[in-house]
């Protein structure tokens, strides 16, 4: 089934694990990885020829990457290999699965899909999971593998990464998530490997902290420590010398104290000057690692903030004495026009590889944005091609869509410019066949994302990887840092190889909750989920029960429960942030107007009077507002599960009695209304689509009446909805038999 490809030795071996058992692939980036997957989907689409097989990958880019790949080389039609990703209608992906046989996907869309039942996992005989080590959490990847594994009767994945991460546990949970029966790893010293590998020389560049910037790095050095010695002498903290780690460990406990209902000053006042200290590390980083630039627009910005901002670790830093003795030298030498040395050292390296090689591919790697505008306006006044690189996220104006994007690596594949300066987005996955030199402009903690900024070259030739350091800075520690947790990462694998099992929990019995929905009764018929509850955790543990569930666009609630019954869910926090602005008396005017039973759940454990500075009297008087002048009942529950088995049985005893649900989330009580939901139960029509047709036809007759050419005319009405609706007006009724 493959064409114009040859595998290589070790690829054929991890085949043969693969082939018979669920396998987590660890290779060196550019070894091959994607190889694996064309093997094994030849060898189950061979043993299942009417299976289909997905692929999932966190990126549109490298999603599109796959389709080109897998068309080239797997020898089945083209249209039969398809992309799935957001910029794909639900409507068309669903449309598409019937006749596909590979379907390459971002994980979200495919979670959606399958919640909605666009698509049945039942059909596919191998689920390939690209970049595996972000298979944690509530991350789509493991719900996916989840439900594939639990409906597929033939089901077999494949996990692909370079570096599942350092940490045994979290290799532990991926395994256990992704229901993993081997591990296959490789490295550049395995015998069956290190022919292939191109020699990659790797050059540590220090450069000297500038003695301008050491007075600065004083004030803030001071401002953390006397932060943390006021939260020692609290007793939260038994140290005033704290790593930014350990700081984000310190606020997380803090966090979970305050939410558990132990509101007593010192841990308010430790939490607040923990988020004070990591704000001066921030500072701390941009100074040591990017310069004076970086660092004076976010001191000023948090100076802004301060204005207006509630938040009292803004406005208590910006008044530190030492924090505002740090601006004024900040301001002082920002009129300098001082650049941080690496800025000359980085300038001084890629005219001496330009020099030697006109030709020469080099990707920068920053941590920051404004770091990577900082080196393209420099290259720029050097005349050297080059092109800024960063995700979607629009950050004073700074942003790039997946389609531009897209557009920007393949400038780059066909030497349109040379140097490429790129954040954490080009880090994963991409397939740029020939890179001369990557350089780091600053070590990186984290030995996945190190593995994954090296493996950008030493693909097809020899390659040059930089790192730019700052003495005597936080660069020295990143720098060891990362190269200690990929020797351990190596270390915890080959321990999980050699003694490996299945991590994951033996399939437990059926929960007491399902076989009550089974019992004796009219199944549910489905419970509607707002679109934006996609997400949620609830809407997956309704799944898990075996109930239907929908998502469609709903103008109030959060879950229809049948014809007569909506439920607004809140977690204990919104639901007392949605008191202080203002929104949650609306929301309840709102569902009790659309559902003659209405229902408003909360969910958490946390204490509903500690998550805000709010008097328990004014939540105490909104939920007997809720309560009496509503008449809303409010039910509590503690977690996802709880939530998800209380609407589970309130559907049940609902639509038992209610034959009548409709999709739509309300009965419509004017005529207006009864016109806008007749209309938006056509097909593909929903109530903005209904609204304009009824503003043109003005009646539903006229509607109902009019010809193709009335029908195309108006926004929104495409030549397949137009077919649909007349379809519908004009088919005779049959009868069922």
């Amino acid at each position: 089934m493959l064409k114009d490809f040859t595998p290589r030795l070790y690829q054929q071996t991890i085949l043969n694990t693969a082939a018979n058992n669920n396998t987590m692939v660890v290779l060196p980036t550019g070894m091959g990885k994607t190889a694996i997957a064309l093997l094994l989907t030849a060898q189950r689409l061979t043993q299942y020829p009417n299976s289909k097989i997905i692929l999932l990958a966190p990126t549109k880019p490298l999603c599109e990457q796959h389709q080109t790949t897998f068309r080239k080389h797997v020898n089945i039609e083209e249209e039969k290999i398809v992309l799935f990703t957001g910029s794909v209608t639900p409507e068309k992906r669903e449309q598409l699965w019937k006749n596909a046989q590979i379907i390459i996907s971002t994980p979200q869309g495919l979670e959606n899909d399958t919640i909605n039942n666009r698509i049945n996992l039942k059909e596919v005989s191998l689920l390939i999971i690209d970049e595996a080590h972000h298979a944690t959490g509530d991350y789509s990847y493991v719900w996916v593998a989840q439900q594939y594994d639990k409906h597929s009767p033939f089901s077999r994945i494949l996990a692909l990464t370079a570096s599942p991460g350092s940490d045994l546990e979290k290799i532990k949970e991926i395994c256990s998530n992704l229901k993993i029966e081997k591990i296959e790893i490789r490295t550049e010293d395995d015998p069956d490997v290190s022919p292939y590998i191109q020699p990659v020389k790797t050059n540590w560049v220090k450069v000297e902290f500038p003695p301008e910037l050491k007075q600065i790095q004083t004030y803030l050095k001071t401002a953390i420590r006397t932060k943390l010695h006021t939260v020692q002498t609290l007793g939260y903290s038994q140290s005033s010398e704290l790593t930014k780690g350990e700081l984000l460990g310190l606020q997380t406990e803090l966090q979970k104290k305050i939410s558990s209902g132990e509101k007593d000053f010192e841990a308010l006042k430790s939490i607040s000057l923990t988020a004070e200290a990591l704000k001066i590390e921030h500072a701390l980083e941009l100074l040591e690692t990017q310069g004076l630039r970086p660092l004076y627009k976010y001191v000023h910005k948090l100076q802004s903030e301060s204005l207006t901002s509630k938040i009292k670790a803004v406005k208590n830093l910006v008044q530190d004495e030492n924090f505002k003795s740090a601006v004024h030298y900040i301001d002082e030498l920002s009129s300098k026009e001082l650049l941080h040395p690496k800025l000359s050292k980085l300038k001084e390296l890629i005219a001496k590889e330009i020099s030697s090689n006109r030709d020469a591919r080099i990707i920068i790697f920053t941590q920051f944005r404004d770091s990577a505008e900082i080196i393209t306006k420099e290259l720029d006044f050097l005349n050297l091609k080059n092109h800024i690189f960063v995700g979607q996220a629009k950050k004073e104006g700074l942003g790039f869509s997946q389609k531009q994007q897209k557009e920007i690596l393949d400038n780059f594949r066909n030497n349109q410019f040379n140097i490429l300066v790129a954040t954490s987005v080009a880090e994963e996955g991409l397939d740029i066949p020939k890179v001369d030199k990557v350089i780091f402009y600053e070590p990186i903690p984290s030995a996945i994302r190190s593995i994954q900024r090296r493996g950008r070259t030493g693909r097809l030739e020899k390659g040059e990887v930089t790192v730019l350091i700052t003495s005597n800075t936080r660069d020295e520690a990143y720098r060891w840092s990362s190269f200690h947790k990929e020797k351990k990462m190596h270390r915890n694998l080959q321990e999980l190889k050699q003694k490996f099992y299945l991590l994951s929990e033996q399939k437990q019995e059926p929960a007491t909750l399902t076989n009550y929905m089974k019992q004796n009764s009219e199944p549910i018929t489905t419970i509607i989920a707002d679109h934006r509850e996609k997400d949620n955790r609830v809407v997956k543990e309704l799944i898990e029960l075996n109930i239907p569930v929908k998502t469609a666009q709903l103008e109030s609630a959060d879950y229809v429960l049948s014809g007569h019954v909506g439920v607004e869910l809140k977690h204990i926090s919104d639901f007392v942030n949605s008191i202080i602005d203002g929104r949650l008396l609306d929301q309840m005017r709102q569902l009790k107007k659309n559902f003659p039973k209405s229902i408003l759940i909360l969910e958490g454990d946390e204490d509903i009077y500690s998550v805000r500075r709010i008097h328990p009297n004014a939540i105490r008087g909104m939920l007997a507002s809720i309560a009496l002048d509503f008449n809303i009942p409010i039910v509590h529950t503690k977690t996802p599960k709880e939530t998800a088995a209380m609407l589970a049985i309130m559907a049940k005893r609902e639509q038992e009695k209610d034959h009548t649900f409709s999709l739509h989330e309300r009965k419509p009580h004017t005529i207006k209304d009864q016109q806008e939901f007749f209309v938006s139960s056509l097909p593909n029509i929903g109530i903005k689509t209904a609204r304009t047709l009824l503003e043109h036809f003005t009646t539903i007759k006229s509607l109902i009446n009019a010809q193709k050419e009335d029908l195309t005319k108006i926004d929104g009405i495409g030549d397949k909805t137009t077919d649909k609706l007349l379809e519908l007006f004009e088919s005779k009724y049959l009868k069922k038999e």
